[in-house]
C-alpha cells in the first residue's frame, strides 16, 4: 500500500494536527506501507521514522502566497499547492490512496477520482474553532471554509473519525449521505510520550498543588471557563480557604491572558507559549492535575497523555470523549458545564485532598493505554482498502 498523507505541520512543530499526523504516518510504516508526507510548514525533503516528508512551504511572494491572503478564494491556495504536488508524485510512482485531514479542507481539489482515492480523517470542524465573525468578509470567508471541508468530506472515498459519537457530528455538520465506507479509529500516543510517562512518579504534595493545562486560549478549549474558574480559586486561596496552588498553561503565550486578569489570579499562573516534547513531558511530571475543560474534542490527545502520566483529569460533561474518556473510567471530574463555577466546583476537592488526587490517579493509570500504533496502522490499512474498493467501482469518478 502506497499511501501520501497531506498535513498542515508536522513534528517538531508542536501541534495536535502534527502529532496526530506522525502517529498516522508512523504507524502506517510500521504495518508495512509506503508512507509520504506533504506538509506545508516546511521546504525540502527528508526521511523520519519509515517516513518520507516532502516540505511544500509557499514561496513568499509566490502566486500562492498572494492568493492565501485573499479572503474566501485565498482558502484555495493550500489545496492547489497539495493537489500540485501530489499529482507530480503520482504519476512517478503511483499512490494506492491519499489521506487528509477534514480541517480547511487541504485535499478537497483531489476529491472523486477513481485513480486516487482520497480518505478524510476528520479532526474538529473549522467552523467549531472561529469565534463570531465581526464582519461581513469575516462571515463569507468561514462560509468559504466550510463548504470546501464540506466538498472534500463528501468526495472522499472513504471516512475516518476518532470516535463514534464524533462520526455523527460529521455526518451532520457536513450532511453526509452514509453512502462511503467509514470507520472509528482512535489515534495513538507518540512512544517517547508512553515511554516517558510509564516511568512518571507522581509529584510529592509539599509545596503549592500544580495544575496543567496544554491547549489554545479558545472556546473550544474552555479557556474562558478555565479563566474565570482560577479568578474565583485564587480569591479563595487569598482568604485561607484552599491550599497554595499553580497554573501552567503550555500553548497559551503570556499575550494570550485576558486583560481584565485580576491579581490574585495572574500571580498563580505562568503562560508558558509553545514548549518542545521535552518541556511537555517535564510539564506533566511536575502536574498533579490536568485541567481539559474543553467544549468539544474529536478525540482528545491530552486526555490520553494526561491518563498515560497517571493524572487526574478535570475535564468538562459537554464532550462527548471526556465523558467516555476520563468519566466513564472515574479518572477525574466533570464539569457539569463549561462556566468558571461549574469548573471551580469540580477542581475545589482536588485541591484540598491528596487522597482523593491519589485515588483518581490509580484509576486514570488504569484506564491508560486503550490506543496504540499497532491497533492503528492495521485498522487505517483496513479501512484504506475498502476506500479503493468503493473508488473503483464508481462508474462517475474520474
Amino acid at each position: 500500500m502506497r499511501t501520501a498523507l497531506l498535513t498542515w505541520d508536522y513534528p517538531p512543530a508542536p501541534s495536535g494536527l502534527s502529532t496526530a499526523a506522525r502517529e498516522i504516518a508512523e504507524s502506517l510504516a510500521e504495518a508495512g506501507a509506503d508512507v509520504t508526507v506533504f506538509t506545508l510548514d516546511r521546504a525540502g525533503t527528508a526521511r523520519a521514522g519509515g517516513v518520507r516528508i516532502v516540505g511544500l512551504a509557499l514561496k513568499p511572494g509566490g502566486a500562492l502566497a498572494r492568493l492565501r491572503r485573499c479572503g474566501s478564494l485565498g482558502h484555495l491556495a493550500a489545496p492547489l499547492a497539495f493537489r500540485r504536488a501530489v499529482l507530480a508524485a503520482h504519476r512517478e510512482a503511483p499512490f494506492d490512496v491519499v489521506e487528509a485531514t477534514n480541517w480547511y479542507a487541504p485535499a478537497v481539489l483531489l476529491a472523486g477520482r477513481r485513480d486516487l482515492p482520497l480518505v478524510t480523517r476528520s479532526s474538529t470542524p473549522a467552523a467549531f474553532t472561529r469565534g463570531p465573525a465581526p464582519n461581513l468578509r469575516d462571515r463569507l470567508d468561514g462560509a468559504s471554509a466550510d463548504a470546501l471541508e464540506r466538498r472534500q468530506a463528501r468526495g472522499s472515498a472513504g471516512l475516518i473519525a476518532n470516535t463514534a459519537a464524533h462520526a455523527a457530528v460529521i455526518d451532520q455538520a457536513y450532511r453526509l449521505s452514509g453512502g462511503q465506507p467509514a470507520a472509528v479509529i482512535g489515534l495513538s500516543l507518540p512512544p517517547e510520550i508512553v515511554a516517558g510517562a510509564r516511568d512518571a512518579a507522581y509529584p510529592e504534595t509539599q509545596g503549592p498543588v500544580r495544575l496543567l493545562f496544554v491547549g489554545r486560549a479558545e472556546a473550544r478549549k474552555g479557556f474562558d471557563a478555565l479563566m474565570a474558574a482560577l479568578a474565583i480559586l485564587a480569591d479563595e486561596q487569598e482568604r485561607g480557604a484552599l491550599p497554595p496552588f499553580r497554573l501552567d498553561l503550555v500553548g497559551v503565550p503570556p499575550e494570550d491572558l485576558p486583560a481584565d486578569l485580576a491579581a490574585p489570579a495572574r500571580a498563580r499562573v505562568e503562560a508558558r507559549g509553545r514548549i518542545d516534547a521535552a518541556g511537555l513531558d517535564d510539564a506533566y511530571r511536575h502536574a498533579h492535575v490536568v485541567l481539559a475543560p474543553s467544549r468539544y474534542e474529536s478525540f482528545g490527545l491530552v486526555y490520553q497523555e494526561a491518563l498515560a502520566y497517571g493524572r487526574p483529569v478535570v475535564a468538562c460533561a459537554q464532550d462527548a470523549s471526556a465523558r467516555a474518556f476520563v468519566g466513564t473510567p472515574g479518572a477525574g471530574p466533570l464539569a457539569a458545564e463549561a462556566t468558571g463555577p461549574a469548573l471551580a466546583d469540580a477542581l475545589r476537592p482536588l485541591l484540598r485532598d491528596p487522597a482523593l488526587r491519589l485515588a483518581y490517579r490509580a484509576r486514570a493509570l488504569a484506564a491508560a493505554g486503550r490506543f496504540d500504533r499497532a491497533r492503528l496502522g492495521r485498522e487505517t490499512l483496513d479501512l484504506y482498502r475498502r476506500a479503493v474498493a468503493a473508488a473503483r467501482s464508481r462508474p462517475h469518478a474520474r
